[in-house]
């Protein structure tokens, strides 16, 4: 039997995760806070024109959270009751959830076993004369071949919204999230590759559907605030649509600029990072990492580093993992739980989706982020290792 107590030698904890907040970042929070301007303002414009330029969009606009993109965009497409949306179960609830507040149906699709994202192929048996729009994830933040899936919508007449909370950074050969779609939301969240605390952003191509999302993100009116006291009458406004509230602040629209400063520094430390998990884990019988090819115009955004622990070959389960790697200082994360089998989602407990219910029992997200060292790295695939190693001679599947 393997022992929870973790050995007296263990170094200090390794988090699961923690942002790299530096002196710029912090001085360009404090100088926003100074200037009197603390909603959407002069930072947030600087944040979109900003954001476009890197993404190769037209249009990009600052929102309070990723959610907030997916349900505006989903707005903006036309999403209603009746209509069905296609999404993965294998991915945060957020899109699901945002489908079904609008009155519509989420169909939920598999995912290909080896990207664990969706596919062209996973997608298309489910199109039907119901379906409105798709909502496709990168997992973790690997290339999905999105012109594909946007070939196989537009012969259907459907449009695409892509979840890229996980994309800051990632190229599908050679585009960001949204340069090919019908528009896709980041996120700026803690643990994002940059980050503001809480918000993301808005990107489309389509003049229609930048219009319809940033009108509803603010309570659909004709004006914010910044440009309205930009006039001589910053009183008056419109409301145009009944819309929502979920405009980014400007002090937290300052940090992510300063952080995106940062993007490819951030991203060459989580390439290392996931080379050397991936070098440390080869010919480890049981433990395989998600790590799928990558073409010459591809980038991973490596937002998490997931493995598949198979208890078979190892000799323990994913749970046991977790416990023995929190025992000895190393968090953790799993990454995702189905959507369908979420008690909300109670209804859609028989859907057929094998490859997600077969993968999500062994998915395990080990620690990454861009000021881990490769000491700690090291660190945690050895006790992830060790843990192999006895399990086999147990003999037997053990409890931790």
């Amino acid at each position: 039997m393997l022992t929870g107590t973790a050995p007296k030698d263990a170094p200090t904890v390794i988090p699961y995760f923690r942002p790299s907040i530096n002196e710029s970042d912090i001085a360009r929070v404090a100088e926003c806070l100074r200037n009197g301007w603390l909603t959407s303002g002069s930072r947030v414009a600087l944040l979109e024109s900003t954001f476009a330029e890197m993404a190769g969009v037209k249009h990009a606009i600052a929102i309070n959270s990723c959610t907030a993109g997916i349900l505006l965009g989903l707005i903006a497409l036309g999403v209603g009751p009746g209509d069905e949306v296609i999404l993965p179960s294998l991915s945060f609830v957020a899109a699901a959830n945002c489908a079904i507040q609008l009155g519509a149906t989420p169909v939920f699709c598999d995912v290909s076993p080896e990207t664990l994202s969706c596919s062209a192929a996973t997608i298309e048996p489910h199109i039907s004369a119901s379906t409105k729009a798709l909502v496709v994830m990168q997992y973790a933040g690997a290339p999905i071949g999105i012109a594909e899936i946007c070939a196989l919508a537009k012969r259907h007449g459907i449009a695409v919204l892509e979840d890229a909370a996980l994309s800051v950074g990632m190229h599908d050969r050679g585009s960001w999230a949204g340069v090919h779609s019908d528009g896709a939301a980041y996120s700026f969240y803690a643990t994002k590759n940059v980050t503001s605390a809480e918000g993301g952003i808005f990107v489309t191509q389509r003049d229609d559907v930048a219009q319809r999302v940033r009108s509803h993100a603010l309570h659909g009116l004709s004006r914010d605030a910044w440009n309205r006291h930009q006039t001589t009458r910053p009183w008056q406004y419109d409301v145009e649509t009944i819309g929502h509230k979920a405009n980014l602040a400007d002090p937290l629209a300052a940090l992510v600029l300063s952080q995106l400063g940062r993007l490819e520094e951030f991203q060459a430390r989580r390439d290392r990072l996931a080379r050397l998990y991936n070098q440390l884990f080869e010919r480890v019988d049981g433990i395989e990492p998600v790590s799928p090819a990558l073409g010459p115009a591809d980038r991973h955004s490596w937002c998490f580093y997931a493995v598949r622990i198979d208890p078979e070959r190892t000799g323990y389960t994913r749970d046991d993992a977790i416990e023995y790697l929190r025992a000895r200082g190393i968090g953790t994360s799993v990454h995702y739980i189905p959507t369908h089998r979420f008690s909300a989602y109670a209804a859609f407990a028989g859907t057929d989706v094998p490859v997600t219910d077969s993968a999500f029992p062994k998915l395990l997200s080990l620690p990454l982020f861009p000021d881990m060292s490769a000491a700690q790295a090291e660190y945690v695939a050895l006790t992830l290792k060790k843990t192999t190693a006895a399990g086999r001679l147990a003999g037997k599947r053990v409890r931790i």
